[in-house]
């Protein structure tokens, strides 16, 4: 016992004599002079540049500005052989550790950086070349350990289908993931090839050298909103390329997704739910599922209603409010199934069907239903629509052709009933006929 305690006493003494060691150094002048001189700051550039993954990187003049903190004006690497392609860094203060040389780190509490700009990649996981080292190397820090970064203003950006998209003006923090970092970024704007600019709430990602999961995407069109899209994600760059993708939106403005041409023609809120995934992210090796809900739709300003309008002498086709409006989806390429299809306002229409596209052609069948009332224009409406259910008169409409072609069977049925009464057709002409004399002389 005596032993241990004289043991005990002489570990505790060599501590002290280290922590006072420690103390007299970091307070040193000496040492304030060696921060700031070049050959400091050279080789925190290779050690900063090693530790992330850098072949090489640049500091501006190093400032101490107490015991344990220092200040540089910028930080810039670049050709990064990991998950960061590139770093520039404005503004940075770090707080070291001097506790991380006995465990051989250049070790820092935090670096806070004011601004920055920051490329990630995917990333091939190859060897790294060591280095030969001086045999006092034994006895000097050999890595840095960086505990947390953190940016006020910070751009994350990648490349996507040949242009740059990422996280823009946001919240950054960077935290180690072993040799890896994890990354959450809260606040900006994110920017990516076809989805419109989207307000980020917050992201949560790791990049290692097999794997990039993306543990959470909280994203909205509007920041004080109601609405919600959120993802997540896991995609193999290993071996393993498999991509499993899943997604879920609630109250999404669909306008802000619609192209220009369609913008001041649709509106409502989307619901609903997507699941994507493949061997490798080629569409042709993935296969997927959703599902779609459109609360307070409405449609307006489209040339088939307002023809419709005209034809049928009802105003109200031009505009309509949909009461449901919902499907789901599923592909397996080359082949899309759109399913389960209701759109409706009651009183008007209500369409109930499925879709199936293959290599652009159409197939599948809609059935249609309207009221009596939007029938009126028709001669012995009773022969097409000549199924009675739920309000409405009911046919089937067998869809063929091509997207760029569509194709249907309702037209030449139509066309043939006006064929079996003329008088009706010429009734239909001259009221078109009324209809542009008003138009053309501004009559009401």
């Amino acid at each position: 016992m005596r032993k241990l305690l004289i043991y005990t006493g002489a570990i505790a003494i060599l501590f002290v004599i280290a922590a006072l060691a420690v103390t007299a150094i970091f307070f040193s002048p000496l040492l304030t002079h060696y921060i700031e001189g070049d050959a400091f700051r050279a080789a925190m550039e290779d050690e900063t540049a090693k530790g992330l993954h850098f072949p090489r990187s640049r500091y501006s003049p190093i400032r101490r500005t107490s015991a344990l903190t220092a200040q540089s004006a910028s930080f810039k690497a670049s050709n990064g052989v990991k998950a960061m392609k590139s770093l520039d860094a404005q503004g940075i203060t770090a707080r070291f550790n001097p506790w991380g040389v006995f465990v051989r780190q250049w070790r820092f509490n935090y670096v806070r950086v004011q601004s920055g700009d920051v490329a990630i990649q995917i990333y091939e996981a190859n060897p790294e070349a060591v280095t030969p080292k001086p045999w006092f190397a034994i006895f000097l820090p050999n890595r840095v350990y960086v505990q947390r970064i953190e940016s006020e203003q910070a751009n994350v950006t990648w490349q996507l289908r040949g242009e740059k998209a990422g996280f823009f003006g946001t919240r950054l923090l960077i935290t180690p993931h072993g040799r890896d970092f994890e990354y959450v970024a809260t606040g900006g704007r994110v920017k990516m090839a076809l989805l419109p600019d989207l307000d980020l709430r917050r992201v949560h990602l790791l990049i290692t050298k097999t794997l990039v999961t993306i543990y959470d995407v909280d994203l909205a069109s509007n920041p004080g909103s109601d609405e919600s899209i959120h993802a997540q994600a896991n995609a193999g760059i290993g071996k393993d390329k498999s991509v499993d993708f899943k997604a879920n939106f609630n109250a999404v403005p669909i306008r802000t997704w619609l192209p220009a041409e369609w913008k001041g023609r649709l509106n409502g809120n989307a619901f609903g739910d997507l699941h994507w995934a493949g061997k490798d992210p080629k569409l042709e090796s993935s296969s997927g599922e959703g599902s779609l809900r459109i609360r307070n739709g409405q449609i307006e300003d489209v040339p088939l209603l307002e023809k419709l309008a005209e034809l049928a002498q009802k105003k109200s086709f031009k505009h309509l409010e949909l009461n449901d409006c919902s499907l789901t989806f599923g592909w397996r390429y080359p082949k899309i199934d759109i399913k389960d299809i209701i759109i409706e306002e009651k009183g008007k229409f209500r369409i109930e069907g499925e879709i199936s596209i293959e290599r652009r052609r159409l197939g599948g069948t809609i059935r249609l239903g309207l009221t009596r009332a939007y029938l009126d224009w028709l001669p012995n409406p009773e022969e097409v629509f000549n199924r009675h259910q739920d309000g409405y008169l009911w046919t089937n409409v067998h869809l063929s052709g091509t997207i760029d072609e569509p194709g249907q069977d309702l037209s030449p049925r139509i066309i043939e009933l006006f064929k079996e009464s003329p008088g009706a057709y010429l009734h239909l002409f001259f009221r078109q006929f009324e209809g542009w004399l008003k138009k053309a002389f501004g009559g009401h």
